[in-house]
């Protein structure tokens, strides 16, 4: 391990970007700590001990929401701007022509869009967030009777560290190692875990059961980090077949290849979009009942129709399941096209043994596609359902799985192949084994 740690900063540019990256990491996680003014950081603290919905977005955010610093949107609009552009570009013909045809052009284009799309977003969640934090009485007395002024405050300085925290990915990604955006993410979800093993050490010390239980939990966390990342790299690989052809005096074709059709070809976007539409029932309907009177019947049935959308209970764990299930079929349909898949192939004389080109393969492809997002859909259930079963049955004190774990087994797995690839493209080793 010490000679491959040793790999890496003996390659000049690799060390750079790699010192370039934590600096930026280092400046993101100083940002998260610089407050916005009006806050009662109290009742601020009180209104995420319940978790939820706050406890899912500051996930996000690196505890920024949670310290209402300058951060406290975090990634999040950028995020749903992305999913946003892409859902687009297959809706919105113009779209789908700049992104398919338009090349480098294109593409810095599809990017400038976006950008405004997270401004534009940003505003309207800084604005949100404000009335939000006046609702739940958790401003200062001073900011209070003068909510106009928190608000332009709030609004402008949030709407610009989300600009900000999306220029320092875009140049993370450009100087630096991995995907900027995911790896302000992952740093985020990674700094929670030193306080989560403290909270864990400290709700079990007392106990006669310490060391079985810590060591049950180690043994579940490794089972449950093995597991997604053997589904997260699986993949189905369908083999290919060029025709050789004689274009003037050159001979194109002739070799095998294969088309790789990932299990979990969604990500973690079924989730995200799952978990935002499951958010909204609960906030408003908390909502109306701050203005309902407590010993109606009225107020009674919401009370009871709220606890149906609280994460522990078996409503809405089922429907998150079938949420997510829903909305892995309908991502994974929008980013994959058999129809293109075969026309490509076809064009350049392509096929899939045993199989006739043309509509015959769009619909094997298809077929198999259909049997392999089907599992990659019960995974993502099942690990978005673990934080919830591990914290209500197990009592483990702290958040593990879910979103957040699919991320940072993405990230993780990401930026060491684009590390592997810049030593493999200097003749390092590095992390690759020796081939015997």
């Amino acid at each position: 391990m010490i000679k491959k740690v040793q790999n890496i900063f003996n390659i000049p540019e690799l060390k750079n970007r790699l010192l370039f990256t934590l600096a930026m990491i280092a400046v993101f996680r100083l940002g998260t700590h610089i407050p916005v003014p009006g806050v009662d950081p109290s009742k601020l603290s009180q209104l995420f001990s319940g978790g939820g919905i706050f406890g899912f977005l500051d996930m996000f955010s690196g505890g920024a929401l949670k310290r209402f610093s300058i951060f406290a949107l975090g990634i999040a609009p950028y995020i749903n701007a992305s999913i946003i552009m892409q859902l687009l570009i297959y809706v919105i013909p113009q779209l789908e022509a700049i992104a398919k045809e338009g090349g480098e052009e294109g593409k810095q284009k599809i990017s400038q869009y976006t950008r405004y799309g997270t401004v534009v977003i940003g505003t309207l969640q800084a604005i949100g967030m404000s009335f939000l934090l006046r609702n739940y009485n958790v401003l200062l007395p001073s900011m209070a009777n003068k909510f106009a002024l928190f608000a332009v405050i709030s609004v402008l300085t949030l709407t610009a560290g989300t600009a900000f925290i999306m220029w320092l990915g875009e140049k993370m990604t450009e100087k630096g190692i991995g995907n900027g955006i995911s790896i302000l993410i992952f740093s985020g979800i990674v700094s929670r875990m030193p306080s989560a093993v403290v909270q864990t050490i400290k709700s079990y010390k007392d106990s006669s059961l310490f060391a079985p239980v810590l060591i049950l939990i180690i043994a579940v966390a490794v089972a449950i980090v093995a597991f997604v990342v053997i589904i997260t790299e699986g993949q189905r690989k369908i083999p290919v077949q060029y025709a050789k052809r004689v274009v003037g005096r050159r001979v194109y074709g002739g070799h095998s290849t294969y088309i790789p059709l990932r299990i979990n070809q969604a990500g973690v976007i079924p989730i995200i979009f799952a978990s935002s539409i499951l958010i909204f029932p609960g906030m408003v309907l908390e909502m109306i009942m701050k203005n309902l009177d407590s010993g109606t019947k009225l107020y009674s049935i919401m009370s009871t129709v709220v606890l149906w959308f609280r994460p522990s209970h078996p409503f809405h764990m089922a429907l998150f399941a079938l949420f997510i299930v829903g909305f892995t079929y309908f991502y994974t349909a929008m980013v994959m096209n058999p129809k293109d898949l075969a026309d490509n192939m076809k064009k350049y004389g392509g096929f899939i043994p045993g199989i006739r080109a043309g509509r015959w393969t769009a619909e094997f492809i298809d077929r198999v596609m259909v049997r392999i997002t089907l599992a990659g859909a019960i995974f993502l259930a099942i690990i978005a359902l673990v934080p919830t079963i591990l914290i209500n049955v197990f009592h483990i004190p702290f958040y593990f799985g879910g979103t957040a774990l699919l991320i940072v087994v993405g990230v993780a797995s990401d930026t060491m192949k684009q590390m592997e690839a810049h030593m493999l493209t200097r003749h390092y080793e590095g992390f690759l084994k020796k081939s015997k």
